[in-house]
């Protein structure tokens, strides 16, 4: 379980946003398709992301809910896990034999 502070908000315009964090030093580096199904479990979002390497279910929410959620779900902590989508990724292809570009 990770627990952090996520802040999010409406971009009326990507293309805009993109340009204001260019202009703010920052790059484009890694770019992921996902596809997210989420539903709502007492006060818990379970999301169901479909990826290019596999289907993952992620609980949002307190601690206490996600641990519940878990426990509803059959699953306990031994099941968790706490890498990115970015780390999954890279460990996926470096399986495979696939370098990053240099």
């Amino acid at each position: 379980m990770k627990l952090r502070e996520e802040l999010e908000t409406a971009v009326s315009d990507a293309d805009v946003l993109q340009r204001v964090l260019e202009h703010l030093g920052l790059r484009v580096w890694f770019r992921y398709q996902k596809y997210r199904e989420e539903f709502s479990l007492d006060g818990v979002v379970v999301a169901i992301d479909e990826t290019p390497i596999g289907t993952f279910v992620e609980l949002e929410g307190t601690e206490a809910g996600i641990t519940a959620a878990a426990a509803g779900l059959r699953r306990t902590t031994a099941d968790y896990i706490l890498e990115s989508y970015c780390g999954l990724f890279m460990r996926y292809r470096e399986a495979l034999g696939f370098r990053a570009p240099t």
